[in-house]
């Protein structure tokens, strides 16, 4: 029997601009999308995944687009109703979530060896080969899940699986962009955030371009043997079936267990997804850019279309769309995914910035933010040597030349480069919301270079705070540290002061003093 169709029941989560929060199927969730402030889920792999199925029904609905003319019509427009619920109608049978024929994103016929608990499907709960610290649910006993929260963690299954070793079905690989940070331009509403990321595509990809509900179920004995197959376009892959799964419900329509193994195999691995921004490696080619623990903001620029086209197709596409519409430019930037190490994820993180309004104009703003980037950076060099002459001439304790591990490690239990950072974090998202149109680049990396001089001055006094009440030792390991900090400082106080002699109104702040004579003078 027939059981929950994804296109009328409620199961998406959404919010609304007012905060009141809701569940949408698919159809009101398209054709309410103007009235949607966004999709919000505590999951960011699921927010991800949702939108990528809702980009992938507009493709197929709109039948395109498939030019920036095309593009820039819908936009102006907005999506019309008629073609999306034509659509959906015509592939009502293929979006029940449970069903004999053709149960929605699974394989019918999968009757496992083993039957799974539920919590495989969702990265954030314990699994039978893997464990999430402080999920305390047991997997022999997992009880059930809505169906409505299963469709959500079955797509982000989908989106975001990673090779895991053994499989009941020949083994895959991971999904096509499951390791990647993923890019969402947000709008003034959900239907904005979806028009700037419908990327358009050629008319003969587009045409060829099916999702996974427009393709009849893989055979089993063809997932065994392997399947290969290029990907199709956009739609193809934002709903590629990575692995091959077939859910079990209860009496009331809950999902208590599972088959799980692996599906099919992407042959395309050199397909760009336009949600991702890429990097070129010398050896490697072009690669996804991935979250890293120091967080997404210190690679922040390679969001920024330039020239080279490695930026996220959705950040340029929203760029063109909003040119000639500046009340309607995407005020900020989501990103999403996870991190992984083989098949162990690390983390899985959502981070949010606000997009420069300058990208509109003619300016070189990935260069210019890059040049930003690149000033932090080699400042906190400074605040490296500082900290790996501090530690070696502490633990030498006279002529002995400490091991170069000991002294890494306690470098690396320094405060002084976490206390940087995280200062610079916090005054990087201010100075985004400063690049308009209107604001002149000199003037702020004026600024920029003041809160990284203070931030280095600040990052080096905690450091010194915690040491000035220590044993000779220590207090003379500090003073002979401080050359590298005193160097760099009067490196920035020149930079600064050339700024303020171009720009009137700019002031200076007072010089840092070290534990020895003063090393720079004031800007």
């Amino acid at each position: 029997m027939s059981r929950f169709n994804l296109i009328d029941e409620p199961w998406i989560p959404v919010r609304f601009p007012d905060g009141t929060r809701a569940e949408l199927g698919i159809r009101d969730t398209l054709l309410r999308a103007k009235d949607i402030a966004v999709i919000e889920d505590s999951s960011p792999l699921v927010v991800a995944s949702l939108h990528r199925l809702l980009l992938a029904v507009l493709y197929r609905a709109l039948e395109g687009p498939t030019d920036i003319d095309q593009a820039k019509a819908l936009f102006k427009a907005g999506l019309p109703a008629d073609k999306i619920d034509a659509y959906l109608e015509r592939w009502r049978e293929r979006f029940w979530l449970f069903d004999e024929k053709h149960p929605f994103g699974q394989i019918p016929d999968f009757e496992p060896k083993t039957w799974r608990a539920w919590t495989v499907l969702a990265t954030e709960h314990n699994a039978d080969n893997a464990k999430v610290l402080f999920d305390h649910i047991d997997v022999t006993r997992a009880a059930t899940v809505p169906a409505g929260t299963a469709a959500c963690w079955l797509l982000a299954t989908q989106t975001f699986s990673v090779s895991a070793g053994k499989s009941e079905l020949s083994h895959t690989g991971t999904a096509p962009s499951a390791t990647a940070a993923m890019t969402l331009p947000l709008g003034l509403n959900l239907e904005d955030t979806l028009l700037l990321s419908l990327v358009p595509q050629n008319r003969a990809v587009s045409a060829q371009d099916f999702p996974i509900w427009e393709r009849n179920a893989d055979s089993l004995a063809s997932l065994k043997a392997g399947i290969e197959r290029t990907i199709g376009g956009y739609a193809d892959r934002y709903t590629w079936r990575t692995r091959s799964i077939r859910l079990r419900s209860d009496e009331v329509g809950n999902v208590n267990v599972l088959a799980f193994a692996s599906g099919v195999e992407n042959a395309s691995k050199d397909a760009l997804d336009p949600m991702l921004a890429y990097r070129i490696d010398k050896d490697k080619g072009r690669l996804p850019i991935q979250f890293k623990e120091r967080g997404l903001w210190r690679d922040f620029d390679s969001l920024l279309p330039d020239s080279t086209r490695l930026a996220p197709g959705v950040i340029e596409h929203a760029a063109a769309l909003t040119r000639t519409a500046r009340e309607r430019f995407p005020r900020s930037v989501m990103v999403l995914g996870q991190a992984n190490n083989k098949a162990k994820i690390e983390y899985w993180r959502m981070e949010r910035f606000s997009l420069p309004q300058a990208l509109l104009g003619d300016r070189a703003i990935r260069s210019e933010i890059r040049q930003l980037l690149t000033d932090a950076e080699d400042t906190q060099k400074a605040i490296w040597q500082a900290c790996r002459a501090f530690a070696r001439d502490l633990l030498s304790h006279g002529d002995r030349d400490p091991d170069k591990k000991d002294v890494a490690k306690f470098v690396e239990q320094m405060p002084a480069s976490a206390s940087y950072w995280s200062r610079l974090e916090a005054a990087f998202h201010d100075i985004l919301r400063q690049y308009t149109l209107e604001r002149d680049s000199e003037d702020i990396r004026h600024d920029w270079l003041k809160t990284v001089r203070a931030a280095l001055r600040d990052a080096w006094a905690l450091h010194a705070a915690s040491v000035s009440t220590g044993d000779a030792w220590a207090i003379r390991a500090l003073v002979r540290a401080e050359g590298a900090i005193g160097k760099q400082l009067k490196f920035l106080n020149n930079k600064i002061s050339k700024y303020e002699a171009r720009i009137p109104h700019a002031s200076g702040d007072e010089p840092y003093e070290t534990h020895r004579n003063p090393q720079e003078e004031t800007a």
